[in-house]
């Protein structure tokens, strides 16, 4: 291979894989820059670190990858995989925002490291399981997942807005951005449930706009 072509060749590498690494980018500010301290003190920049590692950065990250490596292919027993996946996705969301895991997370920093590894893992496997495989079957598994995380990121996010107290201990629930502690509780639920579902109903609408057109 002669220069003009590896340089033909490493130019088209980085037009296809700009999204892994822009993900990556965005993982490191979000887990460097200041969310982390302020997620742990108060329940919105918690959940604006939540979302931004699990609905941005890791489907930035799994279609930079399938971007760059098209040969990586789905699980075979793709429906299967997809429950499990969907399964581990909800505990995972679900568990984290139980006050004893939130409140663990908040005091001790290496299990607030595992929430975060945990959020981006869920993700990441979660967009893999919906975008990888592109045949019909594999299309409305992906819709099936998404409509199902969609539903349940919008019934915790309601739960949380509808709250009428503190969920949470009031020293890991202190309020941020001007808003009292229960405000800002309902804030993060109203987060949860439109930005949470919005990326899941979008991706799902896609997944079936293409099943229909195939």
């Amino acid at each position: 291979m002669d220069a003009v072509s590896r340089a033909d060749h490493n130019d088209m590498r980085i037009s296809r894989g700009w999204p892994l690494a822009a993900g990556l980018a965005l993982l490191a500010w979000l887990w460097m820059g200041p969310l982390p301290d302020l997620a742990r003190r108060a329940f919105s920049p918690h959940m604006m670190l939540h979302l931004a590692v699990a609905v941005v950065a890791a489907p930035m990250i799994v279609i930079g990858l399938l971007r760059l490596f098209p040969n990586i292919r789905a699980p075979r027993r793709l429906l299967l995989v997809a429950l499990a996946v969907s399964a581990f996705e909800f505990a995972v969301v679900w568990g984290w925002h139980a006050p004893w895991m939130h409140e663990a997370a908040a005091r001790w920093f290496p299990i607030f490291a595992v929430q975060q590894l945990t959020f981006l893992l869920a993700g990441m496997a979660l967009w893999w399981v919906c975008l990888a495989d592109r045949d019909r079957r594999g299309l409305a598994i992906g819709a099936g997942a998404m409509l199902f995380t969609s539903m349940h990121m919008a019934m915790l996010g309601v739960l949380l807005v509808l709250a009428p107290a503190l969920i949470y201990a009031p020293q890991y629930c202190l309020g941020a951005f001007g808003l009292d502690p229960l405000a800002d509780q309902q804030f993060g639920g109203g987060m949860m449930a439109l930005f949470g579902t919005l990326p899941f109903v979008i991706g799902g609408s896609w997944l079936a706009w293409r099943l229909v057109g195939e």
